[in-house]
């Protein structure tokens, strides 16, 4: 259809993965605004194209108005040449004489999807389903042809289970689960950063009221069931030590940690109230690749003028000392981390968490979504283990731990609530 102008988006890297997967089964797990909708409004285009029949069913207008925009401004040419034919009350697209359509239909259970039949279907927001849905009339619907399904789901949240259908309000999570290890099936899981199209202003709005439950819900599509004793840095009280913005007094004692890196440099800036001993994180800093040493050191000490940094602090204690020489040469002094070992480093921040000495902007978006993600590697009981799940994505965290490490919680001056107040803060 090359001729006739064919539009077809190409998916972002982590909606590729399931638009061009032939698995038969396949049930993806996405955040919000992750690009589910519009990759399987893509995989359906290009499976209509050849020559499949495809359905595509969701329990909210608003969904399936998403998923049939993309699909018509994919095939605006070929329509206009009347190649294809529209109806748009029914919202279906076909090649006049045959089977080959592209559909797409509110549906929420059995009843309400009975009456069509595809070589795909796509069930989206497949957990505010009724399981009847499939279990009724999906998989009988693709036995003839011995069709394909992708269902699409984000982790219910309390908040949805009022408007679900399902019997089990946790049944799509329950199947991802029960499919992750099942060779005739594929699963994918999809977070709100992995869709490029979200700007980062986007996302800091979207998550600076969250808590840390509803980010990993509807952000990072972490099932609920995720065990808080999962989370590295689970002693972070949000409640208390997630806070408004508020000037640093330019008589606090500033710190730098810093994480190397030529991909993915990044450090984290920190206050400390001299009174009380409390850690502030005001600053985070991850520009990525591209970067000069010297742009660095130049782009810290904008960040930190007219304030007085008493240590800066970073990277591995035996391998990165060459790297710390080189920001030292361009006028930035940066020391060893005094504990070598990550699990020690990571107790110490725990420590001063525990005793809630440690808070966090609440625009500091990167760093906040990086918390609330770090988890342990869990063992094949699901137990967790001493090592970090892919430890190498969070380069603010390992800024943040280089530096808070080199503090002992017990001689840090406790205030389990600090004497500050909530609206103007000194």
């Amino acid at each position: 259809m090359s001729e006739y102008g064919v539009k077809i988006l190409e998916p972002h890297p982590e909606q590729a993965k399931f638009v061009h997967c032939n698995t038969k089964r396949i049930i993806v797990k996405a955040g919000r605004r992750s690009g589910k909708t519009v990759g399987a409004a893509i995989r359906a285009v290009e499976r209509f194209l050849e020559g499949r029949r495809q359905l595509y069913a969701a329990p909210t207008s608003e969904q399936t108005d998403a998923f049939w925009f993309e699909v018509c401004r994919s095939l605006a040419e070929p329509i206009n040449a009347k190649v294809f034919s529209k109806n748009e009350s029914e919202r279906f697209i076909e090649v006049p004489g045959t089977k080959q359509r592209i559909k797409a239909k509110t549906a929420w259970n059995a009843d309400t999807l009975r009456g069509d039949f595809a070589d795909d279907l796509y069930l989206d927001e497949w957990q505010l389903m009724n399981e009847d849905a499939w279990e009724l009339v999906g998989a009988p619907m693709l036995l003839d042809n011995n069709g394909d399904v992708v269902f699409f789901y984000t982790p219910p949240s309390l908040r949805m289970v009022g408007i679900s259908k399902a019997r089990d309000p946790r049944h799509a999570s329950k199947l991802f689960k029960d499919k992750q290890n099942d060779s005739r099936w594929a699963t994918f899981h999809l977070t709100s950063h992995d869709n490029p199209a979200i700007s980062h202003e986007a996302l800091e709005e979207i998550t600076k009221d969250m808590t840390r439950q509803s980010y990993q819900l509807e952000i990072m599509a972490e099932d609920d069931e995720v065990e808080l004793s999962w989370l590295v840095y689970s002693k972070f009280n949000e409640r208390i030590c997630k806070i408004p913005r508020f000037p640093i007094r330019t008589d606090w004692l500033i710190y730098a940690g810093h994480d190397f890196g030529t991909a993915n440099p990044a450090a984290l800036f920190i206050a400390q109230n001299p009174g009380t001993g409390d850690f502030f994180v005001f600053k985070e800093y991850a520009p990525g690749p591209g970067f000069s040493t010297a742009q660095h050191v130049e782009n810290f000490q904008e960040i930190t003028r007219g304030y007085n940094v008493l240590r800066r602090v970073g990277g591995n204690v035996t391998t990165e000392e060459e790297i710390r020489q080189g920001y030292t040469a361009h006028g930035w002094p940066i020391t060893a981390p005094k504990l070598a070992k990550v699990n020690a480093q990571i107790d110490r921040v725990i420590g001063l968490m525990e005793l809630n000495k440690v808070f966090i902007f609440d625009d500091l978006w990167m760093t906040l979504s990086q918390l609330s993600s770090c988890m342990w590697k869990l063992d094949e009981t699901n137990k967790p283990t001493n090592k970090i799940n892919h430890e190498e994505k969070f380069h603010l965290l390992a800024a943040g731990r280089y530096i808070l490490s080199d503090f002992i919680p017990e001689t840090v001056a406790s205030n389990k609530y600090p004497n500050i107040s909530r609206e103007v803060r000194r």
